[in-house]
């Protein structure tokens, strides 16, 4: 008999350990607390001492009750419950099994010791006080010290790289804003080991049962050259726990190499779509914008501005912002009012079609470098101005262009679209006859390079369809998708930019480079993912409505008219076109349609219908 009691007890204990921490503790807490109200239960029946005759009844009961008690408790989960973020269900939880346990008890009365019925009521009482008791305890303590910020949140750190040592050492030097409970990283040598100080405790893999054991309340991830499919994962494996989550920009977003606290934010769609890190030739960027003049059209717009940062890093001597609308310029300028260089920087307020303007403009600055990303890119509102599409968009830029040469600037890199190929809408069409009229100028101009920058879409342009999912999102609308199967190609503004500048580097004149974009994305998976990120459930509590496709939206985008006329560069990321010529001069036409659209003489359909066949003549 004693050695089966042996076996029994070696079985309890070694379920015992196997329980995370965080569960033993609170299991030996419980003991405790049944213990102590047994003996108070007995104390006060038997005037505060317990007499030598009752000692063995005492102790068998206490281990009975206890028994009984906790074991119930287990069996009903109550120790997988995070009890600093209970609510009424969790303690309803906690009465109910509290109530089986004891009913098991009192059925096994009949073969223990007898206990006075004072005393075995106020023991049953006395014991759901105090288990509940500590449990509020714990809750009181935890919401008194937690801050509306990041202040006293317990917190884990995924990647215990270099990234994940600066933010540790970061918060090692501010204690009172973040609570460091750990690392989590995925090389298993790591586990156990401590970096700056801080234990690493496991890998992602156990992500979710390290958080709800631990508690954890906020997560950072300060991996800045991961991948955007590995924070997906990461993502998914919070799904469901109310955790804050943080993480570090991308590498790009962060050339300054300043990583700390400071520097994480929400984790954004721009996150979940991160690439390899983009290895730039640095000296070639340098050599065409260092100690140069010059010239960002669009500097006011999402990848105008992004342009604008990247090329005052490189110093040039002389910077120009030009953009039509003031207020764009306006917040251009103040977000670079701490910028060592700011007074290099001269803010122009012009529209690029205006010749006169644009002509004083070089007369006065002599811009020898032209990186030109002034268009309309609305592609509805464009449909609704065919006109002021062709205004801009084509003659605007063969505008600038022109006189870019005739005052001997170095080089004229224009930004095009993916829609600029087989265009089915006016905004492809037109800026597919502003690259037709930028190589028409080769001939014309030959000590400037000309060359034509193409890519798709980008996270974060004031044109993009996520800031109306956002809005429509925040709004506790439905998120309006044309098409289930709608398709495109999405890059990060940062990447495409610096693409952008290494394709400058790269230009010899006449090239129509072409970004890597990746993989399509589906627009409706984007949508749903943007709702997760917001803490809702896609069609659940935010729902999908599918309006239908726009005329001459097309379900899925096109980067080359012919994949066969496409050429590698030096650079794995940026392709060339092999067809730029042109086939006459398109810049009549394009001034006759302005004309007489002006005069009335063209409707609207008429219009678009000369657009779409200017478009299409040539290459």
């Amino acid at each position: 008999m004693t050695g089966s009691n042996n076996v029994f007890i070696r079985k309890i204990f070694s379920f015992y350990l196997f329980l995370s921490s965080r569960a033993r503790y609170i299991i030996t807490l419980d003991f405790l607390m049944l213990c102590l109200s047994v003996y108070i239960a007995y104390s006060l029946r038997l005037t505060f001492f317990i007499k030598q005759g009752y000692i063995d009844h005492f102790l068998i009961n206490m281990i009975a009750f206890s028994f009984c008690i906790l074991a119930s408790l287990i069996l009903g989960g109550t120790y997988k419950i995070v009890w600093t973020r209970a609510s009424i269900e969790e303690y309803t939880s906690l009465l109910k099994w509290y109530a089986v346990g004891s009913l098991f008890y009192l059925s096994l009365l009949y073969f223990l010791p007898g206990i006075p019925r004072s005393s075995l009521v106020l023991m049953l009482l006395l014991g759901i006080t105090f288990i509940t008791g500590e449990r509020a305890l714990w809750k009181l303590i935890f919401v008194s010290r937690r801050v509306d910020c990041l202040k006293s949140k317990r917190a884990l750190i995924i990647g215990a790289g270099e990234a994940g040592t600066l933010i540790a050492r970061d918060i090692t030097r501010n204690p009172s804003e973040i609570e460091l409970i750990g690392f989590i990283d995925d090389n298993p040598n790591l586990k156990g080991m401590t970096v700056a100080s801080v234990k690493v405790l496991g890998t992602t893999s156990a992500l979710r049962k390290i958080i709800i054991s631990e508690e954890i309340e906020l997560v950072l991830i300060a991996m800045p050259s991961v991948t955007g499919s590995a924070i997906k994962e990461i993502v998914k494996k919070l799904d469901g726990l109310m955790v804050d989550v943080r993480i570090l920009p991308s590498m790009i977003e962060i050339a300054d190499g300043n990583v700390g606290i400071s520097r994480l934010r929400s984790v954004q769609l721009e996150d979940l779509l991160r690439r390899e890190p983009v290895k730039l030739d640095s000296t070639g960027i340098e050599k065409i914008i260092k100690g140069k003049r010059v010239l960002v059209t669009g500097a006011g717009g999402s990848i105008g501005s992004e342009i604008f940062r990247q090329i005052l890093s490189n110093k040039p001597a002389e910077l120009l912002a030009l953009g039509h609308g003031e207020q764009s310029i306006y917040k251009l300028m103040e977000s670079i009012n701490a910028h060592p260089f700011k007074n290099i920087v001269r803010p122009i307020i012009a529209d690029v079609a205006d010749r006169q303007t644009i002509n004083a403009l070089f007369e006065k600055y002599r811009p020898e470098v032209v990186f030109h990303a002034a268009a309309h890119k609305h592609v509805p509102l464009m449909e609704d101005n065919p006109r002021e599409a062709l205004r801009v968009n084509s003659f605007g830029s063969y505008n600038l262009a022109d006189i870019a040469g005739s005052h001997g600037s170095e080089l004229f890199v224009m930004i095009s679209t993916d829609k600029a190929v087989n265009p089915t809408i006016i905004m492809g069409a037109t800026k597919r006859i502003a690259e037709k009229l930028i190589f028409s100028l080769l001939t014309k101009y030959t000590n400037t390079k000309y060359m034509v920058v193409r890519f798709g879409n980008v996270l974060g342009s004031r044109g993009s369809v996520i800031p109306k999912f956002e809005q429509q999102i925040k709004n506790g609308e439905p998120v309006t998708v044309t098409h289930k199967d709608m398709e495109r190609y999405f890059m990060l503004i940062p990447e495409a930019v610096s693409l952008v500048l290494q394709s400058g580097a790269l230009g010899e004149g006449g090239e129509l480079f072409v970004l890597d974009m990746g993989e399509p994305v589906k627009i409706t998976e984007m949508a749903e993912t943007l709702i997760r990120l917001h803490g809702y459930k896609p069609y659940k509590d935010i729902d999908i409505v599918f309006t239908g496709i726009r005329p001459g939206e097309k379900l899925y985008e096109e980067l080359f008219y012919d994949p066969n006329h496409i050429d590698k560069t030096t650079h794995d990321k940026i392709f060339q076109s092999k067809n730029t010529e042109t086939n006459g001069d398109l810049l009549p036409g394009v001034e006759r349609v302005l004309a007489d659209s002006a005069e009335g003489i063209l409707s609207e359909v008429e219009l678009k219908a000369e657009i779409f066949q200017l478009s299409f003549n040539g290459l």
